[in-house]
């Protein structure tokens, strides 16, 4: 599987501005520049680099969960899961995973465990160079 994505960025760092846009169609033109990534604590200007990849391992993560449920044979009602990018001095420092989960007939242990077999081994988590941290509650 190849997946694209297009940026593409006009002026200097600080005033310039760009577009992301990907292959589905999922973004187009989406806009960034220096305010929306480093002076938008609340994310209200538009999108930066890190929030896409706090999705990314977000949407992975879950999902990679749910094949490790089904494995042993457990099936999820419901995933849901913030992750919040730790961006300082110019590196992603850390990523915490607050996962809340229904899964039936599941106890907390077992529950634990396959949490963590599944942010060890999902796709995205394997490419990051930072530290992750999983919060994981049954609800």
């Amino acid at each position: 599987m190849k997946r694209k994505v297009t940026a593409i960025w006009k002026g200097d760092g600080a005033n310039g501005s760009g577009v992301l846009s990907s292959q589905s169609g999922a973004f187009n033109k989406m806009p960034y520049t220096f305010k929306t990534r480093f002076e938008n604590d609340n994310g209200k200007l538009g999108t930066n680099p890190e929030e896409l990849i706090a999705g990314a391992l977000s949407g992975c993560f879950n999902m990679k969960l749910a094949f490790v449920l089904n494995e042993s044979n457990f099936n999820p009602d419901e995933l849901n899961t913030e992750a919040v990018l730790t961006f300082e001095d110019g590196k992603i420092i850390s990523i915490d995973l607050n996962l809340s989960a229904k899964v039936p007939s599941i106890n907390k242990e077992e529950f634990d465990l396959i949490a963590e077999e599944a942010k060890n081994n999902c796709p995205i988590s394997g490419s990051l160079n930072c530290e992750i941290n999983l919060n994981a509650s049954l609800v």
